[in-house]
């Protein structure tokens, strides 16, 4: 952390994007210069293995093998590397042996394309009505958390990180945060029966990242979105389940984040409450949202104190995946 300037400090809490099938040089720009810890990779970026293997190359060249190349790929229809399992979505992907199984084979795909982070297993608990309920294992929250669990195991077998989401569970909502946004109006007993014995389960496991939802929670927090709210990104995922991995938001872009606030002000308040990476879906986004955080960092030392931290963290999760 000493060897990092402040740029590059506020740099390894963001994640990058891109359109286009080759890396635009800004992105290669930033990655040289530590101004970003890695990229977010969909299906308009690489089709064939061949253009996959090349992509994820020149990203690692340029940041020195310390990239983090992540994308979303939980099975069946939710696969960014098309070529690549699990075939089946979460909730058809049977008991957790089998779960294990397959989260490793398909990380074994992914890390011989150059993926070393996924946005997977979706560890929310459906309830009836759930706009999760097609993405999210099949049961209740015991037989959740047995998939989560099996489906982390697998992934590091095969060295790609496992993040469990949404954070503290989004399978209460009936739509989905990138469309609009959603309140888990539940009580906070039901929080702690339904909704978190997965990402306990995720944590036990030792799981790398966990993605905060975009929801609100009024029992929890009546006046911020979980990814911008201290009380359950620090205190309850922090302090009561004991993550000590990188906590990441989901896309900074989605429809109920950009109903509160413009995408920087979403990043300051979210570091701020205690989350360590900012996913950043919009190819320009990078543009408003670092030059703020840097501001923040210039002018207040408990901010600089909140980036170091978060930037140790995402150093750590490197280093675990060379």
């Amino acid at each position: 952390m000493d060897r990092l300037t402040l740029r590059q400090q506020v740099g390894q809490l963001l994640v990058s994007s891109f359109d286009e099938p080759t890396a635009p040089d800004y992105i290669l720009r930033r990655l040289r210069a530590g101004e970003t810890a890695g990229v977010i990779l969909f299906a308009r970026n690489a089709a064939s293995p061949e253009q996959w293997r090349e992509l994820t190359r020149s990203l690692q060249r340029a940041a020195r093998a310390s990239a983090l190349v992540m994308l979303d790929q939980e099975g069946g229809p939710v696969r960014t590397v098309t070529f690549a399992g699990p075939p089946a979505g979460q909730p058809f992907q049977g008991p957790p042996a089998a779960v294990r199984d397959t989260a490793r084979d398909a990380a074994r795909e992914l890390r011989e394309v150059g993926v070393n982070v996924n946005l997977a297993p979706v560890a929310d608990v459906a309830a009836p009505g759930s706009a999760l309920a097609s993405r999210a294992f099949a049961g209740d929250a015991s037989a959740v958390a047995a998939g989560t669990r099996a489906a982390v195991a697998g992934m590091r077998a095969a060295r790609v990180a496992a993040t469990a989401k949404h954070f503290p569970g989004l399978g209460g909502a009936s739509v989905n945060t990138d469309d609009a946004s959603a309140t888990v109006d539940v009580p906070r007993s039901t929080i702690e029966e339904r909704d978190l014995p997965p990402f306990r389960a995720a944590v036990a496991e030792r799981v790398p990242l966990v993605m905060l939802s975009h929801a609100l929670y009024p029992a929890l927090d009546a006046e911020r979105i979980a990814s911008q709210s201290g009380a359950i990104a620090t205190d309850l995922l922090r302090r009561e389940l004991g993550f000590d991995g990188v906590a990441v938001t989901d896309s900074l872009e989605a429809q109920a984040v950009l109903d509160r606030s413009g995408i920087a002000a979403a990043a300051e308040r979210s570091i701020e409450a205690g989350v360590d990476l900012v996913l950043m879906t919009g190819s320009a986004s990078w543009n408003e949202v670092f030059p703020r955080l840097l501001e923040r960092a210039q002018e207040s030392s408990s901010f600089r104190r909140r980036v170091r931290e978060s930037a140790a963290r995402v150093l750590a999760l490197k280093r675990l995946l060379r």
